[in-house]
């Protein structure tokens, strides 16, 4: 796994790099501290989108997992979807585009990459997106059809090299060994009993004689 200190090494030298390729043109570059409107990806998201639409040949659902993604605020979360908006960004138009991405939100959510609530915008008001990483162990867990030993071998390969470390679960502890008995009494002696703790007496203040007055002078 890459530390802050290296990731921070590299940045510096790929700025280097890309300043002599293309030397003053930072400002015409997106940036996320510099622009709004952005939501965060795993860097692994390439391959999942791979993934998702090798399960479901014949209906991808890559562009609809992608634009649902790009509907929340950082936090899984997407509330009063509209349709007809999420069905043209997902690249599906014309008298049946929405029947087509319904079709594909269905998909998505058998395949336990998302979760849906109905609401006032009909059964697909809100939806929940699950992590990805967690849903792919799942799939390998099940030899879910249409992920491929070449395709999980590359996600994983992905995730190792940019720290996605939630990738992979943290195996059980260990269990708890059983108490050990006392050893056996094998020539039937009572077992010694500790003697009792003695009361240790604090020892007497001596006792002080005054001087006798014999009268002397």
């Amino acid at each position: 796994m890459v530390s802050v200190r290296e990731v921070s090494a590299i940045t510096k030298k790929q700025l280097a790099l890309r300043e002599q390729l293309w030397p003053g043109m930072a400002p015409q570059l997106w940036h996320r501290l510099a622009n709004k409107g952005f939501a965060t990806i795993p860097k692994t998201m390439p391959l999942i989108l791979r993934i998702m639409d090798e399960m479901t040949k014949g209906a991808p659902v890559s562009s609809t997992y992608l634009t649902l993604w790009c509907s929340t605020w950082d936090n899984g979360f997407v509330q009063h979807i509209k349709p007809d908006e999420m069905a043209y960004a997902s690249g599906f138009g014309g008298q049946r585009g929405e029947h087509t991405w319904a079709g594909r939100m269905k998909k998505l959510e058998e395949l336990q990459f998302i979760y849906l609530k109905e609401g006032k915008s009909g059964p697909m008001t809100y939806a929940l997106i699950r992590n990805p990483h967690e849903a792919m162990q799942w799939h390998r867990a099940q030899k879910t059809p249409g992920l491929t030993e070449a395709s999980w071998s590359a996600l994983i390969e992905r995730a190792l090299d940019v720290g996605a470390l939630d990738m992979f679960p943290a195996p059980p502890p260990p269990p708890t060994p059983p108490p050990v008995p006392p050893p056996a009494n094998i020539f039937g002696f009572p077992p010694p009993v500790a003697p009792p703790p003695s009361a240790t007496a604090e020892p007497a203040a001596p006792v002080v004689t005054p001087p006798t007055d014999t009268g002397d002078v």
